[in-house]
């Protein structure tokens, strides 16, 4: 593997280049191009010969791989074109498409496969035994376990979610290959056809693996959560520097790989000035996307900490409402204070697994700080959490 990305891809090491990650494509396309294409010849050949069904279904297996690898090279072609008018965050997610397009692919060659396999067990038909099926067959799953470790190794290499999808492919195909051997070797001895049985084995194999790859593409499309080594990376990177007492409501965004965008609000301290605030998250967003690559926009939220009474509050109204669940934080707390009453305002972050309802844990917030003091009125905005517990560098929010 190494010796052909050292050949054929150019700067292999820069993978966050749409250029280097188009090269990678290609390189996995023409390689699984040719391989299934003389894996389709040798095991047509051999079905033919055999007159097993099994294995000439194995072999339209892999002209369809082939004409998989084919989809997945356009696929990259088309994921590293720039950004445009029409599409701002770039094309990387046509990798995506192109992964959907091959699980349905595979999709449908199970389906057509299981119903083949279920007629042959109900009227078999006779495998005449061939040393040239055994040994294609043979051939047939070292070629496709090698395909599964040299996908495997270039999908990690760049995270790329079509070339996961084609080494599991190609793991299920080798699995698959595997039944239909045993099938071409042991039905003459027990002298009972398992060729149906183990079409239908080959065809469950295949199912499995294009829901296996519906399901991780799907989830990319419709959006995943950001990793949690993706958050500690920018939260560390944050709150490492000085002026930042806390950060909260991370949003990250992936349109694809090497297309990330996040967004976060950092607490600074009130008294500070605006320009040197302003100056440190621009060093900020600056240094994220320079070392992660990771596009980061900053809101800047300004909080009081020299007024003991609010200090005071803010803890006395943490403790309140970690009382309504212990999930439960706060930040942008502030004071407006009246003739008749006084506002306390605050923000409060809600993880995903809350049991409480938006209206239940307002409520209960409101009557609580009610009951501090008949004047005081809670005015609450509930986050929902999108990428886990927030993270604070000192114990104000």
């Amino acid at each position: 593997m190494n010796l052909l990305v050292k050949l054929f891809v150019k700067d292999s090491k820069n993978v966050e280049n749409p250029a280097v990650r188009q090269r990678y494509g290609r390189l996995s396309g023409i390689v699984g191009i040719a391989l299934n294409a003389l894996l389709f010849a040798g095991k047509f050949l051999a079905g033919s010969v055999s007159g097993s069904v099994a294995i000439t279904a194995d072999a339209v297996n892999n002209l369809s791989d082939a004409g998989s690898s084919i989809i997945t090279l356009i696929g990259f072609k088309l994921a590293g074109k720039p950004a445009d008018a029409d599409h701002p965050f770039g094309h990387a997610r046509m990798e995506y498409i192109a992964s959907l397009a091959v699980a349905f692919i595979v999709l449908l060659l199970g389906v057509e496969l299981l119903r083949d396999s279920v007629g042959k067990i109900f009227q078999p038909e006779e495998v005449a035994f061939s040393w040239l099926s055994v040994g294609v067959l043979a051939a047939s799953i070292a070629v496709k376990f090698w395909m599964y470790r040299y996908n495997t190794a270039l999908g990690k290499r760049i995270d790329s979610v079509a070339m996961r999808a084609t080494a599991a492919d190609s793991l299920s195909d080798a699995l698959a290959t595997a039944a239909v051997l045993l099938s071409t070797i042991v039905s003459p001895l027990i002298h009972f056809s398992l060729d149906g049985y183990m079409g239908v084995v080959v065809a469950g194999f295949i199912l499995w693996s294009a829901i296996g790859i519906l399901r991780d593409t799907m989830n990319k499309l419709l959006g995943e959560a950001p990793t949690q080594e993706m958050e500690q990376l920018l939260t560390r990177h944050i709150l490492r520097h000085e002026g930042v007492l806390a950060l909260h409501d991370m949003v990250v965004h992936s349109y694809g790989p090497g297309r990330t965008f996040a967004t976060v609000h950092v607490e600074v301290d009130a008294r500070e000035d605006i320009l040197k605030s302003h100056d440190m998250i621009d060093n900020i967003e600056r240094e994220v996307l320079l070392d992660h690559g990771v596009n980061l926009v900053i809101h800047l939220d300004p909080i009081v900490v020299d007024d003991p009474e609010v200090n005071a509050l803010r803890e006395t109204t943490r403790e309140l409402v970690q009382e309504v669940n212990p999930e439960l934080t706060i930040h942008d707390f502030r004071v407006v204070r009246g003739r008749t009453h006084s506002n306390l305002i605050f923000d409060v972050q809600v993880p995903r697994d809350c049991p409480l309802t938006d209206e239940e844990i307002t409520r209960r917030i409101i009557e609580k700080v009610k009951g501090l003091r008949e004047n005081y009125f809670a005015v609450v905005t509930l986050d929902r959490t999108y990428v886990g517990k927030p993270s604070h560098k000192t114990k104000m929010n």
